[in-house]
Formats: C-alpha cells, sequence, structure tokens
C-alpha cells in the first residue's frame, strides 16, 4: 500500500463502515494513472526492474530483453525494449507497463510508483522476531515507521541548517516537506521503503545520505576510542539529535537495523554520493554512543540572541501587578510557531494593550534551547509593531472569537 508517510493517527477510530480501506494487495489500485509510455525511458525501466528484483531472461539481442518477476514460479513475463530506436519500442513499453499495472507481484506497484513520479528511495529493515504467522506484529510495524518517519523529518531539518538540536526550529517547514513522499510496507512488515521524489525530495535524500555515513563513522570511533570528537564533527554532514534519535527509535528493540538508498535512475547519481551506497547497519551495541551523542547535542546547543515579532495569544501572571508570563504566536524573526516569554510589569503591560488594540510586539532576548528553543530569555524592547488595518482587523477578530485564551490571572501557560 502506498500513501503519504505521517505519524499515526490519534483519537477515536471512525466507525468501521467509515474507514478509507486501503487498497487491496495485487493489481495497481483503482484510479491511480498508469505511466505515459512515451515518456518512459526504457533504460529507467530496465534499472528499475534489476532493482527491484526482477530477472532478466534474455531476449532479442540488441532489440529488447524479457524480464519476469522475483519469488517463485515465472509469473508474467514483460518484453522491454533496448532503446527508442526501434518503431514498436512505445508499443512494448506500454504492453510493459499494463503488465504490471495487473500483476500482483509488489515490485510491480514500486516499479510504478518510481515511474509515475521520479524518486529516489530510502528502505528500512529491521531485525524482529516474526509473529506466530510469520508475519511482524502490529506495534513493531507501527515502531518501524515511526522512526523511519523520525530518520527522514532529521535530514528535512538538517537541509534547512546545521545544528545538534533543533527543538521546535524549523520543524513546521520540515514537516511539509514531507508530505509528498510516499510508503510502502515490506513483506511480512520487516521493510519499509520511502520513495522521495527527486522533485522537491533529493536534498532531503542527499543529506541523509551523509549523515547517515557519519553517523556510522563516529559511533565506530567512539566505540574504538570512546571518544566523542567524531560525533562533534559529524554535526556539519547533518547529524543531530533528532537523527540519534530516530536511530535508536530503529535499532531498540531489535537485534539489528539497515539502512539503504538508491538514487532515481532518470535523475542520475547526485554529486558526491556513491552511485550504488552500501546499506548502513546498526545494533544495540551503538545504543550507548548514540544516547550519549544526542545528550551531548542536547546540552551544546547554545541559546541564540534573537528579535521576535509576534503576536500574544495568552497572558498570565500571579497576581494583579508585578512581572507575567505571555505567549506569542511567532510572525517573524525565529522558525519556531510559539515562544513563551517572562516580562516585567511595564513590558506585560504593553503586551496586554497592544493585543486589545490588535497589534502584535517586537521584544529582544535569548531563544533557550532548553525546552526545544519555546522560551525567550532576557527579554527586552517590548514595542507594538504598526500593521495594515487589514491585518488588524484580522488580529481583532481572532481576539475575539478565543477571548477564553486571553488569561490574566489563571489559567495553564505551556
Amino acid at each position: 500500500m502506498h500513501r503519504p508517510i505521517d505519524e499515526p493517527p490519534t483519537g477515536p477510530l471512525p466507525p468501521a463502515d467509515a474507514r478509507p480501506r486501503p487498497p487491496l494487495p495485487g493489481p495497481w489500485h483503482v484510479g491511480a494513472q498508469e505511466p505515459d509510455p512515451a515518456r518512459v525511458d526504457p533504460l529507467v525501466l530496465g534499472a528499475l526492474l534489476a532493482r527491484h528484483g526482477w530477472r532478466r531472461r534474455g531476449g532479442a539481442a540488441g532489440r529488447y530483453t524479457r524480464w519476469t518477476p522475483p519469488g517463485p514460479g515465472t509469473g508474467t513475463s514483460l518484453l522491454v525494449p533496448e532503446s527508442r530506436a526501434f518503431p514498436d519500442s512505445e508499443d512494448l513499453v506500454g504492453e510493459a507497463l499494463t503488465a504490471l499495472a495487473r500483476s500482483a507481484a509488489p515490485s510491480a506497484r514500486e516499479v510504478l510508483v518510481s515511474l509515475t513520479v521520479p524518486s529516489d528511495e530510502i528502505r528500512w529493515w529491521r531485525d524482529v522476531p516474526q509473529g506466530p504467522s510469520g508475519e511482524v506484529p502490529w506495534p513493531v510495524q507501527e515502531q518501524l515507521r515511526s522512526a523511519a518517519r523520525q530518520l527522514l523529518l532529521a535530514g528535512a531539518l538538517a537541509v534547512r541548517g546545521r545544528a545538534g538540536y533543533y527543538g521546535a526550529r524549523h520543524r513546521r517547514q520540515a514537516q511539509a516537506s514531507l508530505e509528498s513522499f510516499l510508503v510502502a510496507t515490506g513483506p511480512s512488515g520487516r521493510g519499509l521503503t520511502a520513495f522521495v521524489p527527486v522533485d522537491p525530495g533529493r536534498p532531503i535524500a542527499v543529506r541523509l545520505y551523509h549523515a547517515l555515513y557519519a553517523a556510522r563513522e563516529a559511533a565506530d570511533y567512539q566505540r574504538a576510542t570512546g571518544g566523542m570528537e567524531a560525533f562533534d564533527a559529524a554535526v556539519e554532514a547533518g547529524v543531530s539529535r533528532e537523527l540519534t534519535e530516530a536511530l535508536i527509535a530503529l535499532v531498540r528493540g531489535a537485534e539489528g537495523a539497515r539502512i539503504a538508498l538508491e538514487w532515481a535512475p532518470a535523475a542520475g547519481v547526485p554529486e558526491g554520493c556513491a552511485a550504488r551506497p552500501e546499506p548502513v547497519e546498526f545494533s544495540p551495541g551503538d545504543l550507548p554512543a548514540l544516547r550519549e551523542a544526542g545528550s551531548r547535542y542536547l546540552s551544546d546547543e547554545p541559546s541564540i540572541p534573537v528579535r521576535i515579532t509576534g503576536t500574544v495569544v495568552r497572558m498570565r501572571r500571579s497576581g494583579p501587578g508585578g512581572e507575567g508570563t505571555v505567549r506569542l504566536r511567532v510572525l517573524g524573526g525565529a522558525e519556531v510557531p510559539h515562544i513563551r516569554v517572562a516580562l516585567d510589569e511595564e513590558s506585560y503591560r504593553t503586551a496586554g494593550h497592544a493585543h486589545l488594540l490588535g497589534l502584535p510586539i517586537r521584544v529582544v532576548g535569548r531563544l533557550e534551547s532548553r525546552g526545544g528553543f519555546r522560551r525567550l530569555t532576557d527579554a527586552s524592547g517590548v514595542v507594538p509593531v504598526q500593521v495594515d488595518e487589514a491585518e488588524r482587523d484580522r488580529l481583532l477578530k481572532s481576539l475575539q472569537e478565543n477571548l477564553d485564551f486571553f488569561e490574566e490571572a489563571c489559567g495553564s501557560d505551556d
């Protein structure tokens, strides 16, 4: 089944008859459009068939090759032309695509996905015990899926800038960059494949390539010498606390785990990367080094001086006077959605007046890494920011619709 990779749903499930049903195993799911034969390069089709385990069985030399699916038996065979030079090449490609669409082999659907949207492929495997039926239990599959998503998110964060710890920074943008990715579960639930569209996902795949090898080398260095210097240097390659946490989640409870990357044949090999990267493997023996690195990244990431513009969405103080805390929805100055700021009495009063007038405020301070860069300390220079009438009206309307969240002396502040 192919679907956007995302976190597991929360809350109660809908009634059984209202739940969306996944495509049945087998043919290319109903409603999906087959790739256009005129736009499919036979060399790319052959490379994808070979990647997904199809076997080449000969054919007319210099004209076409015959391919059969992996697994026992022969199944449907495909005739794939060697090039577009022959008059019937487009017809042969079209017949091959139709046969793939009707094939029950999971690899056939994966080939069609990569042809429809040229994609790099990232594969995960976990060595875990099988259930009584030979399948991996559902919670174990969810653990694999969650760890894979964490790893993709770590790569997306690293594309936006290098840091040992991101916390809430860049998270919305990084999550949005994963929306076009597709995921397929491997046989027995031990594996998972993410299809990363070359446009716009290749930078994430490339960053993960460098980060995974850097993490592997750093873990080897730590196990051999006890030193953590290699993890410090690995930040420049994209290693972070978010990535080490993802690897820990992938390995925990398993005998080992592997991650492999394969580049889209239609797009070629990215600069600075191996054409056929070897899978990167991690084992339970790597967990102490990964945990120590994550703790090191968390404690070493410095606070950041910022000047933030935001709208007040919550206010709280213990009495009618004195200092208080406000929560801002960030409009600019930091790559976080919300921050909490402790203000003295005068600044707190300024923030309240600005909010009642439908105006955002600007404040200078330091964005603290503790708590995930969600708190501003040493705040000063609180001033209202003028906005155009349309934006002011929108902010005032938001205030009127959310009065319950505007608190002066009671309620929670998270």
